[in-house]
């Protein structure tokens, strides 16, 4: 971990997740924490599709039967075997790409308060939130939990794994709720659409629609922190008979069209089929670098009107533009452009 002061007399930081772990982390296990992390998602649809075409419908339907079980077997959150497990990914997950994380201020965050990061952008994937886990450590912040799309927490397996990593299904009461009890949280305002929205050269940021986690934010009166992740993909997209295909960290397809966006919509999920290195889950090996930015402090506003809503959310979008102004090119992306939309 490097820390420097900062010209308004912070403290910025740089923690890299190869330095801090790579003396523990080989081959052998960045591919294991990754598989167990990531590899759930192929490993259903994989399950699914051999039950329906090579099984017969016996044997099929024990395999649907043992799926069902696990979206509705209880999830122990304090499970020792989980933390340990949640412990084992993230370290070694870090430690792969690698993952580095630029905190602009480390003194400006109090361990003893609660935080909304908004994190950009989505991509297939947002896999840089792994930086911001409290498993992780690089954060100073002892209670951390991520809000996802409801739809993971009834996935086979997915679940339990995702559960104990720190993530939660992003509704209202969960967030207001998780604040209320001094965790801070981590989300990202574009969701499914994003998806649907990333361009050729530019990164894309689905802000302008979203407000309701400020307005959260300023109901509770915790901070808001912007936050963006360099290199979640590589810009190489190619347009073939209306399928995207992209290379990146994963390469995925996705039909296009109004309808696919409803339907994702409706499911609270967008479903890509991604795929890395030999078709198999596992991501390309391709630095990212999260940066976090200075807080924006709020003063707790139960009932904030909608112009008081709009100016401290005009206020976070003007702060996540500046932040990736400034680190673009220290990133390795000096010509990239953010578009907020």
């Amino acid at each position: 971990m490097e820390a420097e002061p900062a010209s308004d007399g912070g403290a910025a930081a740089e923690i890299s997740g190869r330095e801090e772990f790579g003396d523990s982390s080989n081959v052998f296990t960045a591919i294991l924490a990754i598989a167990l992390w990531l590899g759930a998602i192929h490993f259903n649809v994989a399950l699914i599709l051999f039950a329906v075409f090579f099984l017969p419908l016996s044997k099929s339907l024990l395999v649907f039967g043992f799926l069902f079980v696990f979206m509705v077997l209880p999830i122990d959150e304090k499970s020792r075997f989980g933390r340990r497990l949640s412990r084992y990914i993230c370290k070694h997950a870090c430690s792969y790409f690698p993952i580095t994380l630029h905190v602009e201020d480390m003194n400006a965050f109090d361990p003893n308060r609660a935080y909304v990061f908004g994190y950009e952008p989505h991509s297939v994937l947002p896999i840089g939130i792994v930086a911001l886990a409290d498993h992780t450590g690089f954060m100073p912040l002892p209670k951390v939990k991520v809000l996802a799309s409801s739809a993971v927490f009834y996935t086979p397996i997915l679940r339990h794994i995702w559960t104990w990593l720190g993530l939660k299904p992003a509704t209202k009461k969960n967030f207001i709720s998780l604040l209320a009890s001094g965790y801070s949280c981590v989300i990202t305002p574009g969701g499914v659409q994003e998806a649907f929205l990333m361009q050729h050269g530019t990164e894309i940021a689905f802000l302008k629609a979203r407000r309701g986690f400020v307005r959260i934010a300023m109901e509770i009166g915790q901070p808001l922190v912007p936050v963006f992740c360099f290199g979640q993909y590589k810009l190489k997209i190619i347009i073939l008979f209306g399928i995207t295909l992209q290379s990146n960290v994963y390469k995925w397809w996705k039909p296009g069209g109004k309808f696919f966006l409803k339907f994702a919509r409706t499911i609270k999920f967008t479903p890509i089929y991604f795929w890395g290195i030999f078709g198999s889950p596992l991501p390309f090996r391709h630095p990212m670098h999260v940066v976090v930015g200075r807080p924006i402090e709020l003063h707790k506003n139960p009932e904030p009107t909608t112009e008081e809503v709009s100016k401290i959310h005009n206020q976070f979008v003007e702060a996540l533009q500046d932040l990736f102004e400034r680190h673009k090119a220290r990133a390795g992306y000096p010509n990239l452009e953010l578009r907020i939309v």
